[in-house]
């Protein structure tokens, strides 16, 4: 078998590696430019005696496949959902109960109750909540939310 067939088959499994990393890997086609790339350089072994051809095409063609993919790639981006909506942040601006009181001291929890879940909860600085009183989720720290008393008017 000729130098130019080994590099061939070197690229052609190459290319089927990324292919299917690309199939395993959750995420925004990384691994696909990269396979195309080695494709093309796989075509050019087969043409062009020695590796440097083969490894400018995977290069040049990688590049070039990243740069065709960029603009799917921001359409994908841009119909996204909203990360501040995701998990914990999900609860940003919800309305909770505190179930027991919540000291103005910073650090010294208390426990509220938001959209059915009881999380720990902290104030801003200088403002204590006696159990019962309403609040809004301001931030979510950690496994703690940061919680302000809400108006009487936000309420309705």
């Amino acid at each position: 078998m000729s130098q130019s067939a080994v590099w061939a088959l070197i690229w052609l499994a190459a290319a089927v590696v990324f292919g299917i990393g690309e199939m395993l890997m959750a995420g925004s086609f990384f691994l696909l430019p990269f396979a195309a790339g080695a494709v093309l350089a796989a075509v050019v072994a087969a043409v062009v005696p020695g590796p440097l051809w083969s490894w400018l095409a995977f290069i040049v063609g990688s590049v070039a496949a990243f740069a065709g993919m960029r603009p799917f790639a921001q359409r994908l981006q841009d119909n996204a959902p909203d990360v501040a909506g995701i998990g914990a942040n999900r609860l940003v601006g919800a309305i909770g109960v505190v179930l027991s009181p919540i000291s103005a001291t910073p650090g010294e929890a208390g426990m509220v109750k938001v959209g059915g879940e009881e999380w720990r909860a902290d104030t801003p600085p200088g403002i204590a909540l006696s159990a019962g009183t309403k609040v809004r989720v301001v931030e979510v720290l950690g496994t703690r939310l940061l919680v302000e008393p809400t108006p009487i008017e936000d309420l309705r």
